[in-house]
């Protein structure tokens, strides 16, 4: 983590500021493979439901306030009726163990993007 990575989480804690997980790694294909280590390393501050709502609620938040920019027409961040959603079916649970996010390829058995499935099967 950056220096004064601490203290930000602790004062946006103390402070109750909605946190919401991004970075630029993802256009590095050779650090991509570390954004979900990045997102359960979190846990030194946050909860592990806490984390999980930062890589999504709380990102579908931060786009709906983008306004006009905002490329999405539905709901995100939920599974609802008529909302967008791209689904991770976990071998696991993340809240108890969060560490199977950083590991994708062995726990991540299913994954539906745009109403298609990607990766697994789903019976």
């Amino acid at each position: 983590m950056v220096s004064g990575t601490d203290t930000a989480y602790r004062l946006a804690i103390k402070h109750r500021v909605k946190v919401a997980f991004g970075t630029d790694i993802l256009f590095d294909t050779t650090l991509a493979s570390r954004q979900g280590a990045q997102l359960a390393e979190l846990t030194r501050w946050f909860t592990p439901a806490e984390v999980l709502q930062q890589a999504t609620i709380r990102n579908a938040e931060l786009l709906a306030m983008s306004g006009p920019r905002n490329p999405y027409p539905g709901r995100l961040g939920v599974v609802a009726d008529g909302a967008l959603a791209d689904l991770v079916l976990v071998d696991g649970n993340p809240v108890a163990d969060i560490s199977l996010i950083a590991r994708p390829q062995e726990a991540f058995v299913a994954i539906i993007k745009d109403g298609r499935l990607v990766k697994g099967t789903v019976e």
